[in-house]
This record gives structure tokens, sequence and C-alpha cells, in this order.
């Protein structure tokens, strides 16, 4: 059966009285759509279409075609009729010297499905671009290969010692025993002893709890994590508990970010610049001893009126101002999980297409992609990371393992 002038024949239904019937139709239209996009390289190529009179003299032309064999993840092996010039320098770019046509496709689809697109607009671009149908369960068996790379990546073996993780979790909307919910996947990102980041991996739960993040960290350990020097979280209760219970030795960081917001939650929105400046004078301050002068002033401000707010930083105070101990540059490595939610909004960047997902097979793909694309930027140190590898070791001695 042939598609002519993009329509198809009258009796396309008819025609098909078996599975295998339907499977080898749309094998012929794949076909034709690859040699009519190979046709169209040589158009190109040559300078000129098929018999027109700007060939005349041009010094190349067609010169037939030849047959080869393709091996295609969705049909198999496929024989297709590759033209070919007279001057034997034509080298089309869908089928490349020793690259299946396959690949080249689907490194296109998964290059498109790591950037956010439905598989419905996937299969409108690979109709748009390579002239090809594929269907959505194509995308979907195609994109399943991550999940080899992902099964790989979350079970790698991982460095002995990290000096600062942060730790936060993203939540997506995963359909759930026939629901769509919220389900909180748990990141962590680690900097390694050479300055680089990189995420150690993602845990996926219908809840972020402070049990699971135990759990989390269990996982790590069995990887090979045999120290964590500073952790950096949000205040989730129980949290602090749970590290030290996997790695006693970490200190606890609470991210000052969310403190503060936190206690804003309690300040009308009148007293809010006011309040703010006030609170700035205790994560500001220049040691620990000037930080406890700023909250008592705070304290004795505000204290009547907005006492929950002031709570919460005296509440948490033993696991908010560890980092007026360490010098300006460490500490703006460590007093926010930045480095984590800027990770978190890249990852909703790619998500947003997908509002809902089906299931976690398909979140766990999305997100590792994400985290993928996301990480190119991560292939050096941080920035002054000279200046802070001697400060850990200064203040760390022999426990910080830095690789010279």
């Amino acid at each position: 059966m042939e598609i002519k002038d993009g329509k198809l024949p009258k009796d396309f239904a008819k025609e098909f009285t078996t599975k295998e019937d339907f499977h080898s139709y749309f094998e012929s239209l794949y076909k034709q759509g690859i040699e009519q996009l190979l046709q169209g390289e040589l158009d190109a190529h040559l300078g000129y279409e098929k018999h027109k009179i700007e060939g005349n003299n041009s010094g190349n032309s067609r010169n037939g075609s030849f047959s080869k064999t393709i091996k295609s993840e969705t049909f198999g092996d496929m024989v297709l009729n590759i033209p070919r010039d007279k001057n034997g320098k034509f080298d089309p770019q869908i089928i490349p010297k020793g690259e299946t046509m396959s690949q080249k496709i689907e490194h296109a689809i998964l290059g498109m499905y790591s950037r956010g697109m439905t598989r419905s607009d996937i299969v409108e671009q690979v109709k748009s671009v390579y002239g090809i149908s594929v269907s959505e369960s194509t995308i979907s068996t195609i994109s399943d290969k991550i999940l080899i790379d992902v099964e790989d990546w979350t079970k790698r073996i991982l460095e002995p010692q990290y000096l600062v993780v942060w730790m936060d979790a993203v939540h997506l909307k995963v359909r759930t025993e026939g629901k769509y919910i919220n389900n909180a996947m748990h990141i962590v990102i680690g900097l390694r002893t050479d300055g680089i980041k990189e995420v150690l991996g993602m845990w996926l739960n219908k809840t972020e709890s402070a049990s699971f993040w135990m759990s989390v960290l269990s996982d790590l350990k069995c990887r090979g994590v045999e120290d964590i020097i500073i952790a950096c979280t949000d205040n989730l209760k129980g949290f602090t508990k749970a590290i030290k219970g996997v790695f006693p030795e970490t200190i606890t960081q609470l991210c000052i970010v969310h403190q503060i917001r936190n206690s804003l939650k309690f300040v009308v929105c009148k007293d809010r610049k006011t309040f703010c400046d006030d609170m700035k004078q205790i994560y500001t301050s220049i040691n620990q001893e000037n930080a406890v002068e700023a909250l008592n002033s705070l304290k004795s401000k505000w204290g009547q009126k907005y006492k929950y707010a002031i709570d919460g930083w005296e509440n948490n105070w033993e696991n908010i101002m560890p980092f007026l101990e360490y010098p300006p540059e460490l500490r703006k490595i460590i007093y926010t999980t930045n480095t984590i939610e800027n990770l978190n909004r890249n990852i909703r960047k790619y998500t947003k297409t997908k509002v809902q997902f089906p299931d976690e097979k398909s979140v766990k793909k999305s997100v590792y992609l994400a985290i993928k694309n996301s990480n190119e930027g991560w292939k050096r140190p941080i920035l002054g990371w000279g200046l802070i590898m001697n400060q850990f070791l200064v203040i760390f001695g022999n426990r910080c393992k830095i690789k010279h």
C-alpha cells in the first residue's frame, strides 16, 4: 500500500486483517519516508531537483541507488534504496556512515524528550523534520531505554567523602492507585573533594519525611559514602536527627532562606520590611556572639507581637548558626540550599509540560534527563575553589580528604 499526495487510500481500513498487516503497512510508510528524505538530501547536495534543467552541465548528477540493510529498533532489519551521485561525494546525514538510521532518529527523540516535550509534540516534530510517522507508544518505548541508565546511575558507587551535601525534595503529581497525587522526589547534591558538584541520586516517595530521608542517607552509605562534613537542609522536623543517625559526625546547617520564609509567615505585610531589616542583623553578623545580640534585639522589639516568628530562630538556633564559625567564602556555599533549589527549578522547567505523570517510571525518566541536562555546567570546580579548599583543610584538618 502506498501513500500518494499525503492521503491514505479509500480502502485503507479494509487492508488490515491482522496485527502483522498493520505492522507491515507502517514499516512500508516508515521506509518511504526515509527514502523520500534521502532524495531530498541528494537534491540539496546537487543543487537541483530531479529532471530540472538547472542540472544540465552542472558537473554532477544522479547515479541510481544501491541497497543497504539498516537495523531499526522498531521494525528490525530494513532494506533501503540509498541514492548516489556520479561523483561519489554524496554522504547522507540521515544515515551517516557507520551509524544506523534508528540511532540518528532515536537520539533526536531522546533529546526532545529530555527537554520536556510531550510525546504528541515529539510525534509532530519527527514528522516535520524527518518526514516519518511514529506513534506515541514508539516514543515511550524508545524513552524506556533510559531506565537502564537510570538504574545504573542510581546504584553507582559514590565518593567516600563529600565536603558538603545539599538535600531537598521537589514535588510532582504522579498517578498512584488511580489518582494523581503529589509525590516527593528527594534529591541530594554533593560537593566532592575536588570542588566539583554532582547529583548523588533521586528517590521517589509519596511524602517527604525525616524517616524517609534517613533511608536516603543509608542508601548513600551503602553506595560507598563514609563521611559528610556539612549537610545543608530545610527545617523539616526531625531532619537533623535523621542525618546524625547515619552520619553522626556531620555538621547540620539549616537553610537561612527557609528560616526567613518560615518566620515571615507570622508577620503582617505592613511590618515585613522593618522586621526583615532587623532579622537580617542576625544572619549577617560577623560571629555567633553578635548574632545572639541581634536575636535578643529582635526579640525585645517584636517578641510580644510575633512570638512564633522569634521562636523559630530560638528553637533551631543550634542548627542555624554553624555557618558563622566559618570564613565568608565558605559561609556563602552552606548558608542556603540555593544550589539544590536551582536544580529543582530546572527540573520543574523541563517537566512543566508534563503536568501529571502516569506512573513512577515516567517521572523517573523525566527527572533523570532534567538532571543530566542541568549537570552540563558542573564540569569544573566551584568558583574560588582554591581558597575554599584551603579553608576546609585548615578547619577540619586530617578529616578532610582533599584531592591534590
